[in-house]
């Protein structure tokens, strides 16, 4: 059922393991309880991860300890009759089936079907479950809380995922396949439906308006992103979402949910021909179509920009970033990845150790959490550093983030950070296999972007393989402190050093 996984790998680092995860945890509360106290007041005390816990010596059940032991899950490949591709893995330990359709259909897609048509594919994804030809939207919902169920769906930008759980026993399993079959083949999409979930995007609107966080996030895409279609927000804008059709639902619904745009993952109590069954089932219900086009590459800065949106909060919200990198797949570009990954955690990573949250909130006190962060995705994703801070430490922050940043693309990282990393990126693998939910969004993850096994199986590998040159380099590669776009919004200082950087003061603006 199962193929080993590098083992010797984690038998090396288990009993480590143990050790790092009291020390993080006693760490992090630690730090946790010296932030109590009002920023600029709390006593910042350093902690040596790699200082001996004396008492650990007083712990018994931390002493001999089994080595950890870890497989990856065996991956099973097929296709449709249909030639939609399909990954399953099989857990008879737990009787339940999780399946999950992922369409290439998400909000990048909205402008294909109508111009401004911004939130197209969050109202479908939100009407897509509330009611289809053989249900009204409340025998739906009486249908699906009868059975149990757990049947949703989410756009994103990159993609719009159907989710079903069920128990995996055939009468509760059955009708609930009938039931997304149904959906996926015909839903209704009524005009009432549709309102309410336009109504709810609305509200959720207006309370982006009140969140600087929301509007930093909005500010900097459409200025990384200009007209490329990862600008506009996935929820749509105030000016957009009342806008939208029953037909544009429908047109949005026949062009990208379409078998020939799709693949499946399935993980559950069921054998591989039972998943061949389900998987035949759902997509000879789905109309064919065709796969999404392409999407264009984004193009990136020149500069270094400043936007700062005024906004009345003792807060000012921050995002510092560029454009980031595409979803790659071949064992060289796999190996980049995992090199800037490792950098990115040992810079932005979520911990105290991080080089961010070491310098902007334990030595200097200008932040709760700062953290940065890359994701790829069919076109280029975004690299970003996020952090709010009182208004008039806001100019100190960012020339400080900025500090950071550099030093890392001048010096690059320091080997004991590294091995720190690497530790830490080995032993918390196996949480993406934690549940059956983990490992169907894992598989199903790496369907939508063509990642092959070996994604998994030289997980480790690749980890091991990474060395201080490679990292650093990699960074050094990717970052560039003279083309950052840094969004402020908020009632802070932004530096008088703003205007050299093509600073702007921008209006709130809409979502």
């Amino acid at each position: 059922m199962i193929s080993h996984f590098a083992v010797p790998y984690f038998n090396r680092y288990a009993k480590k393991s143990h050790v790092v995860l009291l020390g993080l945890l006693l760490t992090g509360a630690f730090n946790a309880y010296a932030a109590d106290a009002p920023m600029g007041e709390r006593r910042n005390v350093d902690i040596d991860p790699n200082a001996p816990i004396a008492a650990l010596d007083t712990l018994a059940s931390l002493k001999n300890v089994p080595p950890l032991q870890f497989t990856l899950p065996k991956i099973q490949h097929f296709t449709t009759t249909t030639g939609t591709p399909v990954a399953f893995v099989a857990t008879p330990n737990l009787p339940m089936v999780d399946v999950s359709v992922y369409f290439n259909a998400g909000s990048a897609r909205d402008t294909a079907i109508k111009p401004q048509g911004f939130g197209l594919a969050t109202l479908t994804a939100d009407a897509l479950t509330k009611g289809n030809a053989r249900y009204d939207e409340e025998a739906f919902n009486q249908a699906v809380e009868q059975l149990g169920l757990g049947l949703d769906a989410t756009a994103y930008k990159d993609m719009l995922i159907v989710n079903l759980r069920s128990l995996s026993d055939s009468a509760y399993l059955s009708p609930a396949l009938m039931l997304l079959a149904d959906t996926l083949r015909a839903p209704s999409f009524s005009e009432n439906s549709l309102n309410r979930s336009k109504a709810q995007m609305m509200v959720a609107l207006a309370r982006q308006q009140e969140d600087p966080d929301a509007i930093a996030a909005q500010t900097f895409n459409r200025a990384l992103y200009g007209n490329h279609p990862y600008a506009h927000p996935t929820l749509g804008t105030v000016d957009s979402v009342p806008k939208l059709s029953r037909r544009d639902v429908q047109a949005f619904a026949r062009r990208f949910l379409v078998a020939q745009n799709a693949n499946i993952a399935i993980t559950g109590d069921l054998t591989l021909a039972q998943a061949r069954a389900l998987a035949n089932q759902l997509t000879r219900a789905m109309p064919q179509g065709k796969p999404a086009p392409a999407l264009p590459n984004a193009k990136p800065l020149t500069t270094s920009r400043h936007i700062h949106v005024p906004f009345d909060s003792t807060q000012t919200a921050v995002i510092i970033g560029q454009l980031g990198e595409k979803r790659r797949t071949d064992p060289v570009a796999l190996q980049a990845q995992t090199d800037f990954a490792l950098a990115n955690d040992i810079v932005g990573g979520g911990n105290f150790q991080a080089r961010l949250m070491a310098d902007i909130r334990k030595k200097r006190g200008l932040t709760y959490g700062i953290y940065s962060n890359m994701t790829p995705m069919q076109s280029q994703g975004s690299y970003t550093v996020t952090f709010s801070t009182r208004n008039d430490k806001t100019a100190e922050a960012v020339a400080a983030s900025q500090a950071v940043l550099q030093d890392v693309v001048q010096n690059g990282v320091s080997q004991a950070e590294l091995d720190l990393t690497k530790d830490a990126f080995i032993n918390r693998f196996a949480q993406n296999f934690a549940s059956n939910a983990a490992t169907n969004a894992t598989i199903g993850m790496m369907g939508f972007y063509g990642l092959k096994d070996d994604y998994l199986t030289n997980y480790v590998t690749r980890v091991q393989r990474a060395n201080r040159d490679t990292v650093s380099q990699r960074y050094r590669t990717l970052i560039d402190p003279q083309r950052l776009l840094i969004v402020t919004v908020g009632q802070g200082d932004v530096g008088s050093d703003a205007s050299s950087h093509g600073s702007q003061t921008a209006q709130p603006a809409k979502p």
